[in-house]
This record gives C-alpha cells, sequence and structure tokens, in this order.
C-alpha cells in the first residue's frame, strides 16, 4: 500500500565557505628582499604594510648625504637597511656632535610622533648604503591610527631618547678610550662585518673631542689586540676586548633597544 505520507524534503546546505586566507604580505618589486633589514618596517602589521608599502622607495644614499637639517619641516621618514645615520647636534658655527645613531633599527624623523614639524638635529649619512624612503604625511597618518603601529614607533622614540640621553652623559662623564668603546660596538650592532671604514678625524667629530685623543685610544687599543687600524679604516679583531673596556653607557643603549623593539611582527 502507498503511503500518502508527503515526504518532506531535506532544504540544502549551502556549501561550506572557507574562509580566505589573510592577505599575504606585500613585497616591492625589483627590490632585493636582502635589503629591506629594517626592523620596525618588518614589525609592522599586515594591513598597515598594506598602505605603507605602494609608497615606499628605496633609495641609495652616499656617505656624508645630509637628510635633515636644524629647523627644516620634515617631508620624509627614512628607513635605513644598510646605511647608518648619525643625528648631529649643531651649534653656530657649524660644528657638531653625534648625540644619536640610527641604523636597520630604527628610524630618522621621529618630529612627526611627538607633535613636532621640524627637527632640531642634523641627519647625515655616516656610512654609504640604502634606505627607504615615505612621505611624512604617510606614517603620519599611519600613527594617528593609534593601535599597534602607534605604541611600535612610541616604543621606538622611547629607546632613541634613552640613546641620546645616555650619550650625552658618556661624552660629559667617561674616558675618550671608553667613548671610543661604546662608537666602535654600537658601529658594529649597526654594520655586517667587522670593519669600519672611518678616520680618526671623524670618530673625533663625532665626539666632540680632540683628533689627538682618538689617535691615542686607538692605539692604546690595539695594542691590546682589540682592534686593528690603517689608511681609514678599522677592524675589530676582538669584540670581548672591547666589551670589557667600554663604560656602562653601551649596555644600557643595548639593552634599552632589545628591550623595546620588536624581533617579529606587531600585533593587531
Amino acid at each position: 500500500m502507498t503511503s500518502l505520507i508527503p515526504v518532506l524534503e531535506q532544504p540544502r546546505r549551502a556549501p561550506r565557505r572557507t574562509p580566505p586566507p589573510p592577505p599575504a604580505r606585500r613585497h616591492l618589486s625589483l627590490v632585493d628582499l636582502r635589503l629591506r633589514q629594517n626592523r620596525l618596517l618588518q614589525a609592522l602589521p599586515d594591513d598597515a604594510w598594506g598602505r605603507v608599502a605602494p609608497h615606499l622607495k628605496l633609495i641609495e644614499h652616499q656617505d656624508g648625504t645630509i637628510l635633515e637639517e636644524p629647523g627644516e619641516l620634515a617631508k620624509h621618514v627614512h628607513f635605513p637597511t644598510d646605511a647608518m645615520i648619525s643625528l648631529l647636534c649643531v651649534t653656530n658655527d657649524g660644528a657638531g656632535s653625534e648625540v644619536a645613531r640610527v641604523g636597520p633599527e630604527g628610524l630618522v624623523g621621529i618630529s612627526l610622533f611627538l607633535g613636532g614639524d621640524a627637527t632640531s638635529s642634523r641627519a647625515v649619512v655616516q656610512k654609504s648604503g640604502h634606505a627607504f624612503r615615505v612621505c611624512a604625511e604617510v606614517m603620519q597618518a599611519e600613527f594617528e591610527r593609534g593601535g599597534p603601529v602607534q605604541r611600535l614607533l612610541l616604543r621606538y622614540t622611547q629607546s632613541l631618547l634613552t640613546q641620546m640621553a645616555q650619550t650625552a652623559v658618556c661624552n660629559r662623564r667617561h674616558s675618550v678610550q671608553q667613548q671610543l668603546c661604546r662608537y666602535l660596538l654600537s658601529s658594529l650592532d649597526r654594520t655586517p662585518g667587522d670593519a669600519l671604514a672611518i678616520t680618526h678625524e671623524r670618530i673625533a667629530s663625532m665626539l666632540g673631542v680632540r683628533r689627538e685623543g682618538v689617535t691615542e685610544s686607538a692605539g692604546a687599543l690595539q695594542r691590546l689586540g682589540a682592534i686593528r687600524y690603517g689608511r681609514g679604516r678599522i677592524t675589530i679583531v676582538d669584540r670581548r676586548l672591547l666589551e670589557a673596556h667600554v663604560c656602562e653607557c653601551y649596555a644600557v643603549m643595548h639593552r634599552e633597544n632589545h628591550r623595546l623593539l620588536p624581533a617579529e611582527r606587531a600585533e593587531a
């Protein structure tokens, strides 16, 4: 006997949609990725990277290039990769001493994030190399969004201010030899290899001391077996010996740098 009870059809379930994967981190065309070593750029969250990357330009800078002058409006933010930048306080007679140094861990242009449009220091390339450049408006907009990018940039700013304060103390309280050890170690941290192309006169200018004092201190370190120098080049032979003769300022800067700056991408 045929059943008169209608068979209700089960509604068809729509196929479950697999959520799309997060967008891949955009890379810059025609750029050797080995040069994209800047820790702040690497730490940007994916959404921020997607907004910033189209505006980045990889620029090759020669030693001595001036990126910023005191009192100038900041037009760009610079993210060094294998270049090294010195921030100098300049006196009325044109002389300048280094108050901080920026390498692949940071950026040039923090005045944008502190509410000022102009910088009070001169930014000059100390070691030839590359840096990514982006318009100031782009980074300022990212900062004003708040969130992880703002926290990242503020933490870097704190690290840079610590470096400035410790440099001021070191230049006033410690011997030329201790200052030279700090200078060489911090340079080595930002440079691949163990050799620095720099003269005693240039170091003396950065430290604000007499060239003869740098030459005497370099000679003492060479006799100890810590460095070897000649023809505008200093080679670090034994880093541990430099660390044994440096003042505590280097350790303070190094520790704060690693504490405040991420090794990985910032979390949203």
